[in-house]
């Protein structure tokens, strides 16, 4: 589950119009997300609220064998008047979707893109068509901080826009266990759509680094992918035939990063690429990436698809060329518009509840139109109470259930879904490995937001 000062912190990159998802470090987010997935432990309790369309504030307190708790604040100068803050509102895709499709190049908003069926669930964060003639996109800062009660760890972070391709980020820690009782990163972002570069510099080793990704194929192809984009271009991408969105239609992306300590006198790098379809593809949605380690001989590749608007699966295999070490794992989301009960009881997850309403019955003629040999008056038609919805309209999901297995044996399971105004998250972890003691873990979460 995201927690809501990281859904108010996406709402402010897609009011500003600035793609998060451009970066090398987001190469492998979809995989990651559906196989190494957090499982909550112990009792947490998360109490937010978006007081106004320029703050928020969040305040959680758990049990894990003793009670700690933090408290955040949040400051946005770009105004955050179009997104649904009320738990009982906010898309439960928004917050527990694991699988994250690319949006279009152009629109630099961030949409939750998650399938043909999901229209509905998408987050109502204004979009910003066009970056260059966008004010937020020209000036806008987020501030942020949290401190971390009883053991006096204070958090902050600044985001300042200073062109609408330019963005700088600060980021800092302060406790007293930290070497010179904190450490400082600093980053430069540089995104022109077809390419993204970052720099960072971080007081903890002297870290110095830089990293990149380049796209083409799909709509970095485009001419206009810098500056119109969206799926109206896509209708004729390539030569202009839009069958060609019956194949598969996505973007290739290559990247890398290199770094170095510069007082431990060590250094690494690393070289990626993805391919990903875009919302334009009309087939099922995938995603693949590999990673190389050259350095530590490490080679990572993982696959992720939407296979139905429902049901998310993904798969990640490690090596080492430098040993005979290997890793491997698989993970699944799966939808459902029912109650725990139903669905657990081996229900479609994608149908419709039966509605408890029967329809009305015809009416017989009356005796008086029996007698004089004719049909009774029309009477207005009855008008047949709808469905319950949500105060947001009809909520398509009720919850999702996401499970993770690896070599080890070791599974993790999670339940999160929404009762009344409450989002939680249920998630235990097992080792079959160890049947007399299988349970690792086990932790509910609940948050509420108004």
């Amino acid at each position: 589950m995201r927690e809501f000062m990281h859904y108010i912190t996406d709402a402010f990159y897609s009011a500003s119009g600035w793609n998060e998802d451009n970066t090398y470090k987001e190469l492998n987010a979809t995989a990651r997300e559906l196989i190494d997935f957090p499982l909550p432990r112990g009792l947490r309790l998360n109490l937010s609220s978006l007081a106004t369309p320029h703050f928020a504030t969040s305040y959680q307190l758990s049990s894990v064998g003793i009670v700690d708790g933090s408290i955040s604040y949040l400051h946005s100068t770009v105004p955050l008047t179009g997104i649904a803050a009320q738990s009982d509102r906010i898309p439960l895709p928004a917050l527990l979707r694991s699988y994250r499709r690319l949006h279009d190049l152009g629109s630099r908003a961030r949409q939750w893109d998650v399938g043909p069926g999901d229209a509905q669930a998408e987050t109502t964060v204004p979009a910003v068509a066009n970056t260059e003639q966008s004010p937020a996109s020209r000036g806008g800062t987020l501030l942020y901080g949290r401190l971390y009660l009883p053991r006096s760890l204070l958090e902050g972070l600044v985001v300042r826009r200073l062109t609408p391709s330019l963005q700088v980020q600060l980021s800092a820690v302060s406790e007293r266990s930290l070497r010179n009782g904190g450490t400082l990163l600093g980053l430069v972002q540089y995104d022109r759509g077809k390419y993204g570069v970052e720099g960072l510099a971080s007081t903890d080793g002297g870290l110095l680094g830089i990293r990149g990704l380049y796209n083409f194929g799909g709509d970095a192809s485009l001419p206009s992918a810098s500056s119109a984009g969206g799926p109206a271009n896509a209708e004729n991408h390539g030569n202009g035939q839009s069958v060609e969105k019956e194949r598969i239609y996505g973007r290739f992306s290559a990247g890398g990063e290199v770094y170095y300590g510069t007082l431990n006198k060590s250094g690494g790098m690393s070289l990626g690429a993805r391919f990903a379809t875009l919302p334009a593809h009309r087939g099922t949605p995938l995603t693949a990436t590999l990673t190389i380690n050259p350095l530590m001989g490490n080679i990572n590749a993982t696959y992720a698809v939407l296979a139905k608007d429902y049901c998310s699966l993904a798969t990640r295999m490690e090596f080492n060329v430098y040993s005979y070490e290997s890793d491997w794992a698989v993970g699944m989301e799966l939808w459902s518009n029912r109650r725990p009960a139903g669905f657990l009881l081996g229900a479609d997850p994608n149908s419709q509840p039966e509605s408890d309403l029967e329809p009305p019955r015809k009416k017989e003629r009356s005796f008086q139109a029996k007698m004089e040999w004719r049909l009774d008056d029309p009477e207005p038609e009855p008008r047949i109470p709808k469905p319950e919805e949500g105060p947001a309209g009809k909520e398509e999901y009720r919850g999702v259930l996401k499970a993770r297995l690896d070599q080890n044996l070791r599974v993790g399971l999670l339940w999160e879904g929404r009762i009344k105004s409450l989002i939680f998250s249920l998630g235990t972890g097992v080792d079959l490995r160890k049947l007399g003691e299988p349970f690792r873990s086990l932790g509910l979460e609940i948050q509420y937001s108004s």
